[in-house]
């Protein structure tokens, strides 16, 4: 297992590193000048190139380059020009919030997924496999903010069941005492059932749009690693044996089937980080995807560049843990490594 992390870490070191560049680039190359912007619209040429000497937008890329490298060496991310704020306070402020949804989105998509992925794979051509067709069906065909832009019309404006999509809670709630950063969570460790509830109520429009499209494919993959599996040999001898069906079903068949199934689960999860971007943005959740996209329009390059450094980590970190994960779950890994 040792080996396996040292070797993931080798391979993620470079790739962090063309993000870091990639990134710095991309983000000179965005339209628009962020000195012009801050410096208001009646300002003068003196004005702004005086505003853009002191955001050091007057050296060139390499030296932009070279400065932005020894603030990262340093942990320093840069400052908001938008709040004035530094971006490493402002990313841990707001990441619990799309941590928050991000988790809960996926527990909910696996709770549902895998238990209708295996039922289809073993009552192969019911009515549970047709819904299982139809459920990842219309998962893949609906893009997460139309689904969300849509929950939010009928729940909220036709029906009047979900609360104002305004963020993690509602204004007349105050938030609970801050241990883990998750409102669910600090809510129930303090006893306050009342923002427990509220903080569900709005995490449950924006995380259900979330679990509909990356259930589809947890779904699909289950239910095809599942046939695969239940129509091998050792599963028909289990079978003959007279072991029971749930024995078969679920300690021979699900335990063979399930490293495809983790791979997916690595991958909506990469996706759940992405996809919380818009889904922020439609219901004005206070994550750091919403702060990405603000800060996007507004030209403010630390912001952006501070983002996409914590998603490339996030991923990193993600896909250690998978790999780790496939050794616990499947003891070959660690003897092939």
């Amino acid at each position: 297992m040792l080996k396996i992390l040292l070797s993931r870490l080798a391979t993620a070191i470079p790739s962090i590193v063309g993000v870091v560049i990639v990134t710095f680039m991309l983000t000179r190359l965005l339209p628009g000048d962020p000195a012009a912007y801050f410096a208001g619209l009646s300002a003068s040429p003196e004005a702004i190139a005086e505003v853009r000497a002191k955001l050091g937008l007057d050296k060139s890329l390499p030296e932009q380059f070279v400065a932005y490298i020894g603030d990262l060496v340093h942990g320093n991310l840069g400052n908001s020009l938008s709040t004035g704020q530094p971006v490493v306070s402002e990313i841990a402020t707001r990441l619990p919030a799309s941590a928050e949804l991000t988790l809960f989105a996926l527990v909910l998509a696996v709770a549902i997924a895998i238990p209708l992925g295996v039922l289809a794979a073993v009552k192969q051509g019911t009515w549970i496999d047709h819904l299982c067709r139809i459920v990842t069906t219309a998962g893949v065909s609906l893009p997460v903010f139309f689904t969300g832009l849509l929950f939010a019309y009928v729940f909220y404006y036709l029906l009047q069941w979900a609360p104002a999509p305004s963020g993690r809670l509602d204004v007349f709630l105050s938030p609970p005492t801050d241990i883990t950063g998750f409102y669910l969570i600090d809510s129930l460790l303090t006893g306050n059932l009342e923002t427990f509830w509220g903080a569900l109520g709005q995490l449950a429009l924006p995380a259900i749009s979330m679990a509909i499209f990356s259930l589809a494919p947890l779904a699909r993959m289950t239910r095809g690693s599942m046939l695969a599996v239940l129509g091998s040999d050792f599963v028909r001898t289990a079978r003959a044996s007279g072991l029971a069906p749930r024995t078969v079903v679920f300690t021979y068949a699900f335990r063979n089937a399930v490293l495809p199934v983790i791979t997916t689960l690595g991958m909506v999860f990469s996706f759940l980080l992405g996809a919380n971007v818009l889904v922020e943005t439609v219901f004005a959740w206070p994550g750091i995807g919403l702060y990405a996209v603000n800060a996007l329009i507004t030209s403010d390059y630390a912001p952006v560049q501070g983002f996409v450094l914590t998603m490339a980590i996030l991923y990193v970190v993600l896909n250690l843990a998978i790999d780790l994960l496939y050794g616990l779950v499947d003891p070959r890994v660690r003897l092939d490594a």
